[in-house]
């Protein structure tokens, strides 16, 4: 093979460049990358250490005028760092991967603006499909998702009316039976302690409400929410602004695994007895939770199946297929450990 040739400005290396190099059309080129198994062996081996060698990348907006489609789906979650969308794009990647598909990746962090101008953003790329998080989009958002006219399919909450493509859990129904839950075990002084306040922790806070107003012990006085990150820092400083506004609270229903370890590890520092003094019960189902001393009670959530059917389901829609439910339920397990 010859020596590359010093090639002069910044352009990008073209089709036009490799199929000059081995001497072949660029249209045999083209066959070759598409379709490999329409030329020979020998020719593929040729065209192969000429890419590698000039560093030629397929320029997929091109590919993407003349086809129609892109191969790229945009997936929108609210955080790169919580590990329940880390598990959830784990799954939509090991689904869109083999299917040929490449995500573009956005992180919304909680706010329907920013929500907002990543569609703007990622819709100029013509993707062939959406994944987004919940449906608490800004009105401009709504029209975008309509104007796009392409597959979308919202994860991690249910449509409460219409079709909208979706999969995920009751956020309220988790949050009931949780609240449930520490009633049945006796506890009648329970609190709630929230952060983020995202639609999916509002909905289990109205869960919360819903079953203490049943068995007629709901107290405003113990509810806390702050909208600031979830963390186990502001778990522990939580707990601390419950104990002076509620002293006498038994049971802390958490909306989420880090501020229910939080509240764990400020009881040890304060001499607090758990259960006996104060029952904790987190949300999410996360590894550490398990593994807590006491072992913590919590909701354990399908995330990874959640990104894993939403990707499915994105799939056949855009194939064209009409999919057995556009309306998932996964569900929840509660998690009955030594917290309570």
């Amino acid at each position: 093979m010859s020596e590359r040739k010093p090639r002069t400005g910044q352009s990008r290396t073209t089709l036009s460049d490799v199929a000059n190099h081995i001497g072949v059309s660029a249209i045999t080129i083209s066959r070759a990358l598409n379709k490999p198994e329409l030329v020979s062996e020998a020719l593929r081996q040729r065209i192969d250490d000429a890419v590698q060698l000039l560093g030629y990348v397929p320029n997929r907006a091109a590919r993407a005028l003349a086809s129609a489609k892109s191969h790229s789906v945009v997936v929108l979650v609210p955080s790169l760092s919580n590990t329940v969308f880390v598990d959830t794009l784990a799954a939509i990647h090991d689904t869109l991967q083999p299917a040929g598909y490449q995500m573009l990746i956005g992180d919304t962090r909680y706010s329907p603006q920013a929500e907002e101008k990543l569609l703007r953003t990622y819709l100029e790329y013509n993707p062939d499909g959406i994944l987004i998080t919940g449906f608490d989009h800004t009105p401009a958002a709504q029209t975008l998702l309509q104007a796009a006219a392409i597959p979308t399919v919202h994860m991690m909450e249910l449509a409460e009316q219409g079709d909208s493509p979706c999969v995920g859990f009751s956020q309220y129904d988790s949050g009931y039976a949780l609240t449930r839950f520490l009633l049945d075990k006796g506890y009648r002084r329970i609190a709630f302690l929230a952060a983020q306040l995202d639609p999916r922790t509002l909905k289990r806070g109205e869960g919360y409400r819903a079953a203490l107003r049943e068995a007629g012990l709901y107290q405003p006085h113990r509810e806390l929410a702050e909208a600031s990150p979830s963390s186990v820092g502001l778990g522990s400083r939580l707990l601390d602004r419950l104990l002076l506004q509620a002293p006498d609270c038994d049971a802390v229903f958490c909306n989420n695994d880090d501020l229910a370890l939080g509240v764990l590890f400020q009881c040890q520092r304060r001499h607090i007895a758990i259960p006996q003094q104060l029952a904790i019960a987190g949300f999410n189902g996360l590894d550490a939770s398990a593994w807590s001393n006491p072992s913590l009670t919590t909701v354990d959530t399908p995330r990874y199946d959640i990104g894993k059917a939403a990707a499915a389901m994105l799939l056949q829609l855009m194939a064209g297929k009409a999919p057995a439910a556009t309306r998932v339920d996964l569900g929840y397990r509660l998690l009955a450990r030594d917290s309570t």
